[in-house]
């Protein structure tokens, strides 16, 4: 299986681990049984404690870890031009970063602030394309990079609020970069997660209400798993996925089948 997958000794940039229940974290996992090399980044000293000991507590070892707020493209640039001094070429990133203001997350929507829709956007959205810009020239082998969405994107979910909207640009920018970077190898695909008890899912007020909906109306009558969101992000980065760009791939039981 290892020699289909084609990941072993490949360097693969992964941005957004914020503790153990991250679906960064459960895509590092599936990253380290498949032998690759991980590249982690983090935004503040606080992420990086966390990082350290969750990687300290599982014996992994990280090639590289490198601060970058995706908030600045100055910050963007130098963790990648980092990221080419210590590995040279770069195969995949794994861009699992999304962020709201709670007060955006409560309420009506209509009362989303001008100021808070931008942020949102930014963070959320804009990033994977200031990301993809300056992995691009690391990626001279080609390789897959991997957004996070979820059914907000889509359809209203009722707390997503703001995200919803963020998510849906995140997944029209999956597109657009996938018809960009098309030409050097690089395909582009977003992973639409189920519902996982993640920090940020802490902040959607209807997200216990969301779990139990699933349970009850999705083909396979559960929520899905961290590993089963790494295994299937695994896949995409991988070679056996090599055909597959510009796609909104859903691991969330079947949920988004449903009327």
């Amino acid at each position: 299986m290892e020699d289909l997958l084609k990941l072993k000794g490949k360097n693969i940039v992964i941005m957004g681990v914020a503790n153990e229940r991250s679906i960064a974290w459960g895509v590092a996992k599936s990253l380290y049984k498949a032998g690759a090399n991980l590249i982690f980044t983090y935004r503040k000293e606080r992420s990086l404690g966390k990082l350290n000991k969750l990687l300290s507590d599982n014996h992994y070892e990280a090639k590289l870890i490198v601060q970058c707020d995706v908030n600045s493209d100055e910050s963007i640039k130098e963790a990648f031009s980092n990221i080419g001094e210590a590995a040279g070429t770069i195969h995949g990133v794994v861009h699992s970063v999304a962020f709201a203001h709670a007060e955006d997350l409560k309420g009506a929507f209509i009362n989303t602030s001008r100021e808070g829709y931008a942020f949102a956007q930014d963070t959320s959205a804009y990033s994977l394309i200031a990301v993809a810009r300056e992995a691009k020239p690391l990626m001279s082998d080609g390789g897959s990079i991997i957004a996070m969405s979820y059914l907000g994107a889509e359809r209203v979910v009722e707390g997503y609020n703001v995200m919803g909207i963020a998510k849906a640009s995140l997944e029209a920018a999956v597109k657009y970069l996938a018809l960009d970077l098309g030409k050097n190898n690089i395909r582009v695909n977003a992973i639409s997660a189920g519902a996982i008890r993640t920090l940020a899912a802490k902040g959607v007020p209807s997200f216990n209400e969301i779990l139990h909906l699933i349970e009850e109306k999705s083909p396979l009558k559960r929520n899905v798993t961290q590993e089963e969101v790494g295994d299937m992000t695994l896949s995409l980065l991988s070679h056996l996925s090599r055909g597959v760009t510009g796609e909104i791939v859903y691991v969330d039981s079947g949920y988004h089948i449903m009327g």
